[in-house]
């Protein structure tokens, strides 16, 4: 009969046991951020790990010494907690419905266009764009093309480059720009395209296109892909969570009967 409480028990251990390193990493953070990428990741982790704490105390004091009251709340937040992965799981399929890479005849990598992908999205990202910008610089991601200034054009061509590299650390096809190196294309002498990122470019391994549609574009699409693997994911931790919940649901009414038995 009270195999559902002991069970609770294990379960809410074993998140609280988690929640400490979460909560040390989120510390650890806000200690050693160097750039504001960093500190911006910091609050997030500490607040899960909190909340992850707190629940779990509330399910374990609830089921092993069988507190109703605390099993009532521990229910109630498992049951908005599910709630909102839910409504979060359909709403990031919906988002990311729309937008996909451009195949170029010859080319290993695909170009990425910002009206392509969902208004939401777009609005999120261009409207921070600055603070982005700045996490993509330092994150360092054209440091591989920097490294590769060698690469003779046919092999460069050829290469399956991430989006945000075709986005950010190269000129659009557009352009038409003559290749001297992955980071170092010159300008036509009479510009054909007009794709205003053609303007936007610069061989200064500081500008290159970070500030181009196509650099927004590219981390959109790496976003969508992020997003589409996180919400495959929580239709799994969903299934556990309903589990879960459910068998709290048990060892609340074991709970609730033994009171009423007293």
């Amino acid at each position: 009969m009270r195999v559902s409480n002991n069970l609770v028990g294990i379960l809410n251990f074993v998140t609280l046991v988690l929640s400490i390193p979460i909560i040390a990493s989120g510390i650890w953070l806000s200690k050693q951020a160097g750039t504001e990428c960093e500190r911006f990741l910091d609050t997030p982790v500490i607040v899960l790990g909190v909340f992850v704490l707190l629940v779990s105390i509330a399910g374990l004091v609830g089921s092993c010494w069988r507190v109703t009251w605390l099993m009532w709340v521990y229910l109630l937040v498992m049951f908005l907690l599910i709630l909102l992965i839910f409504c979060f799981t359909i709403f990031a399929f919906v988002v990311t419905n729309k937008g996909a890479g451009q195949a170029l005849s010859g080319k290993g990598y695909k170009e990425y266009r910002l009206g392509d992908y969902s208004n939401w999205l777009r609005k999120r990202v261009t409207g921070n764009w600055g603070k982005i910008r700045s996490c993509l610089m330092d994150s360092k991601v054209c440091h591989t093309l920097l490294v590769d200034a060698t690469t003779p054009a046919t092999d460069f061509y050829e290469e399956r480059i991430s989006s945000i590299q075709s986005g950010c650390c190269k000129p659009s096809n557009d352009c038409n720009f003559q290749y001297v190196s992955p980071t170092n294309w010159t300008p036509s002498a009479t510009p054909t395209s007009q794709n205003p990122d053609c303007a936007k470019w610069s061989n200064d391994v500081n500008k290159l296109c970070y500030d181009c549609d196509s650099c927004k574009a590219g981390l959109l699409d790496n976003i969508k892909s992020d997003w589409k693997r996180v919400a495959e994911i929580n239709i799994v931790f969903l299934v556990f969570l309903v589990i879960v919940y459910t068998v709290g649901c048990c060892a609340f009414r074991n709970n609730r009967d033994g009171h009423s038995w007293k």
